[in-house]
């Protein structure tokens, strides 16, 4: 693995923009890239090669269109027993319709989203939480209408 000294790992506006633009559209050609930021192609690929190395960059992804996404979402807050975590997350990673899990602060333990094909999808998935060993308590928030979304 290529050794990175401290000049070259700080991270500066350019490199922000940059990754601003990836987030947009990370598809965007080099070429695209190095001309909106005003830079030559080659320091942006060796800019982009050194986020990736440097880990500012864990990789490149796609997100779901409206087309792709699924017809039910909910955030289910799960109370766990104590020391259940890693049983209860081992059940919910076995779970396809979890999408994700998040430690979290306050009087709930895990947050988890929930993405569902149908209500009985979504219904077998939230009993299917509720019931699993380790959980003490569930609430189910159902996502109505997106309001704002950063990501997209």
């Amino acid at each position: 693995m290529k050794q990175i000294d401290d000049k070259t790992s700080q991270i500066d506006e350019t490199d922000r923009a940059l990754v601003a633009l990836l987030s947009a559209n990370a598809r965007m050609p080099v070429a695209d890239l190095a001309r909106q930021l005003g830079l030559a192609r080659t320091t942006v690929q060796a800019r982009i090669e050194r986020l990736v190395l440097r880990g500012a960059i864990a990789g490149f992804t796609i997100r779901r269109g409206a087309a792709l996404q699924e017809a039910i979402r909910a955030t289910v807050l799960v109370c766990i027993e104590p020391r259940a975590q890693a049983d209860v997350l081992s059940r919910l990673k076995l779970m396809p319709t979890v999408e994700s899990v998040h430690t979290t602060s306050g009087r709930v333990d895990l947050m988890v989203v929930v993405c569902a094909s149908s209500t009985a999808e979504l219904d077998a998935a939230l009993d299917r939480i509720a019931e699993a060993r380790g959980v003490k308590s569930s609430e189910s928030l159902i996502h109505l209408t997106t309001k704002l979304d950063r990501r997209a």
